[in-house]
């Protein structure tokens, strides 16, 4: 995630409490799976009558309909344009995934998430208006090269292309020091935003305070010089 998806969320309203997620495959069926298991209301939306049976039969969403989404009028019959976010989950159907995300948007959704399957699949739905893309297989891919590549780096938030938040180990030649003796600030340009302390974080922390090798420390600063820590 980076800065530029935060106008999005910022824009979701903290009581929407319904979701309808289009699309049944293994992605659509875990966003339906987390929001009613967080107790969000969700309709399950698919064209296949059997996968919309195994929602209602899995209990994965308050309610389960088939539909073809292609077609604006059925998309206001089922009530989906009275939804205030709507996640369309078809990837691997180009056509159907573009021509949903654009009937909701014409139709006056106010937040539309789409999956994109490919960077071509991404800039298509931008362009008939999604509000929000995602792509998982690349976002997942980006994860794990990071993950072996530097394994101290345990979650990184990108603020821009060059500046992220990182949550990282701190590394074994800090151990034992403070944070004022470490000069973090002089000689990575980072400055720490919180420390591990067993199960929670200490945000903030005292320059006073002392690292120990293999906990966790937040900072925040420009990537080559995180990279440079992590190694």
């Amino acid at each position: 995630m980076n800065l530029s998806s935060l106008s999005f969320f910022r824009s979701l309203r903290s009581e929407n409490r319904q979701f309808a997620v289009i699309g049944l495959g293994r992605f659509g069926r875990a966003v339906c799976l987390t929001l009613h298991g967080l107790g969000y209301e969700v309709l399950a939306v698919d064209s296949d009558e059997k996968k919309v049976n195994q929602a209602l039969n899995d209990q994965i969403a308050s309610h389960a309909v088939q539909l073809d989404t292609t077609e604006p009028n059925s998309l206001e019959e089922a009530g989906l344009t009275e939804f205030d976010t709507v996640i369309v989950a078809i990837g691997n159907y180009l056509a159907q995934s573009i021509i949903t995300t654009l009937n909701l948007k014409e139709a006056g959704v106010k937040h539309v998430v789409a999956k994109a399957s490919s960077e071509t699949h991404m800039k298509l739905l931008n362009k008939v208006g999604a509000d929000h893309v995602v792509f998982p297989e690349r976002e997942m891919g980006c994860a794990l090269a990071r993950s072996l590549t530097k394994p101290s780096i345990l979650d990184r938030f990108e603020l821009d292309t060059d500046h992220s938040i990182v949550e990282v180990l701190v590394p074994e030649h800090f151990d034992g020091k403070t944070i004022s003796e470490l000069e973090l600030r002089k000689r990575y340009g980072l400055t720490v935003l919180a420390v591990g302390l067993e199960n929670k974080f200490e945000i903030n922390p005292p320059p006073t305070m002392r690292l120990h090798k293999g906990t966790a420390m937040v900072v925040i600063g420009a990537n080559k010089e995180i990279d440079r820590l992590a190694s």
